[in-house]
């Protein structure tokens, strides 16, 4: 399983290198631009690449973060096992269905 983790680990973080850098540039770019939060929803509104992009982003983090933490949690407090495993896995759906909620209701707003 550690190899499957790690894997996913990988994976998870070279999506969200992308989905951050992404990020990043639309955030400088309405900065520039003096966008105020109603054109920013107006442009993400029905905005199906928005929805995608936000939407690997926030499957990323919630792959990314449960396995980091369960590494963090075995190194530093000997937390491990199957309860660990459960709650982490949990807490990735939990991160998920939150994330793609707000992803969500940008798209529909």
């Amino acid at each position: 399983m550690n190899a499957t983790l790690f894997a996913a680990s990988r994976v998870s973080a070279l999506i969200l290198a992308v989905a951050v850098a992404v990020h990043l540039v639309v955030i400088i770019h309405a900065v520039q631009q003096g966008l105020t939060i109603g054109a920013i929803l107006s442009r993400t509104h029905g905005n199906w690449a928005f929805l995608v992009l936000y939407g690997c982003f926030v499957l990323a983090a919630a792959v990314h973060a449960p396995i980091g933490l369960r590494t963090v949690l075995a190194e530093w407090f000997s937390w491990s096992g199957p309860l660990a495993d459960w709650l982490l896995l949990a807490f990735g759906v939990l991160l998920a269905v939150l994330g793609l909620r707000a992803a969500l209701a940008v798209f529909l707003a």
